[in-house]
């Protein structure tokens, strides 16, 4: 039941929250936009799926190599100097793109540096974001904040393909100068921020090395969030090759660069669609069926695409299998701020992504391989088998299926105590 203090407060009452989100709705479109034209512009340039392939790993390399170094960073100084550091940033390398094409410069080599430092600012930021959303968000509303924050993502997944096709058709450089754009403006929004982002830590920094390792240790003695973590991992390795598989076998039915915005479109608003029923009906789900659910639902539509006769379909089983992805992030993302001790938290947030969007980078590098050796369907059907892999790996696992209900927001010290270390 909710309690009457979780009633009375509102997000939407909330002027810190609303600010951050505000800003990062207009930033992650710019990334949404720019990341549809990416591929395209890298198809135009060498007309070659191994080289689109290549730049989406530079951009995704940072999630496996910038994560633990993060965490421990944004634990460690100023999260709200962080945050606008990176925007800025990656506002800079973003904006290099449009204005080397526009001097005739611009090469595959340029294009994966400015991605990759993107990336790694997006590292940054995103767990400097995760760390700071308990300080500005009370307990009881952290579920509807990350809601809202999968809200946020996932409208931008609706928009954002859709006017990137468009803006590529007009000129190969303009998505790229309305990203840049979008960090600028989220820059400004972030000023209006003033609630203290920090935690006051109990004891001192420690040595580099153990302040680092210690989200890796934390997780790895919590036994179902450390299998949620490597589930998490099998699926997004997947599914960041699947992004490029789509793009290759729409193009291949004829689709132009706006209809293959169009189709991304389709496919993030299924996650729009899925992050607001998550924000309404996360309460009815347990751990054990959202992880062993999801990945079976998963399983079931990714073949479909194997047979899908038009963009338009692609778009729709897309729009299917990322409708179900917000309510994992909302129920698993909520128990484990729950667990997580505040100044633990930028460091557990890094250690799962170091672990669970770390693989992406294989996931874009592999398809680009297949697609090149094997052709789109092909490579529809080997994603499709890795998947139920990982389905039958979720339902077999001891702590899944042992799993607890989820804590109440606030701490309720009986329901950690299913969670605790397994050593």
């Amino acid at each position: 039941m909710t309690p009457p203090t979780a009633r009375r407060q509102s997000l939407w009452r909330n002027r810190d929250f609303m600010a951050l989100w505000s800003g990062q709705i207009v930033s992650t479109l710019g990334t949404r936009i720019s990341a549809t034209a990416a591929p395209l512009l890298v198809l135009a340039m060498t007309g070659s799926p191994a080289d689109a392939g290549l730049v989406g790993a530079a951009a995704t390399v940072p999630y496996l190599v910038a994560h633990l170094p993060a965490g421990t960073l944004v634990d460690r100084w100023n999260r709200r100097r962080i945050m606008l550091a990176a925007q800025l940033t990656a506002c800079a390398a973003i904006a290099s793109i449009p204005v080397a094409f526009w001097l005739g410069a611009l090469t595959l080599t340029h294009l994966a540096i400015a991605v990759f430092v993107q990336g790694t600012c997006f590292v940054f930021f995103g767990v400097a974001e995760e760390a700071a959303l308990p300080k500005i968000v009370p307990a009881p509303l952290l579920p509807a904040a990350i809601a809202q924050n999968e809200a946020k993502g996932r409208g931008a997944a609706l928009a954002g393909p859709p006017l990137g096709g468009l803006l590529f058709g007009i000129g190969h450089a303009l998505p790229f100068v309305a990203h840049a754009i979008s960090y600028l403006v989220a820059s400004v929004a972030l000023l209006f921020v003033r609630r203290d982002l920090q935690d006051r830590r109990a004891t001192p920094p420690g040595s580099l090395w153990r302040d680092t390792t210690a989200g890796l240790r934390w997780l790895w003695g919590h036994s179902l969030i450390r299998a949620a973590v490597v589930l998490v991992a099998a699926s997004n390795l997947i599914f960041a090759g699947l992004s490029l598989v789509l793009v290759v076998l729409a193009r291949e039915q004829g689709a132009s660069s706006t209809e293959i915005g169009l189709m991304l479109g389709i496919y993030g608003g299924g996650g729009l669609l899925g992050a607001i029923a998550a924000g309404w009906l996360h309460h009815l789900f347990t751990p054990r069926s959202v992880v062993i659910g999801v990945n079976w639902i998963w399983a079931a539509l990714l073949p479909l695409l194997a047979v899908a006769p038009n963009w338009w379909a692609l778009g729709a089983i897309g729009a299917a299998t990322s409708f179900i992805g917000p309510m994992w992030n909302v129920v698993i993302g909520t128990f484990q701020l729950t667990l997580v001790p505040n100044e633990l938290l930028g460091r557990v947030g890094s250690a799962s992504m170091t672990v669970s969007w770390g693989v992406m980078p294989l996931g874009s590098l592999g398809a680009g391989y297949l697609l090149a050796e094997a052709g789109p369907v092909a490579a529809v059907l080997v994603l499709s088998a890795a998947m139920l892999v990982t389905a039958v790996m979720a339902t077999l696992n001891p702590s899944v299926r042992a799993a607890p209900a989820a804590p109440a927001a606030g701490g309720d010290s009986s329901a950690l105590e299913p969670l605790k270390s397994d050593h």
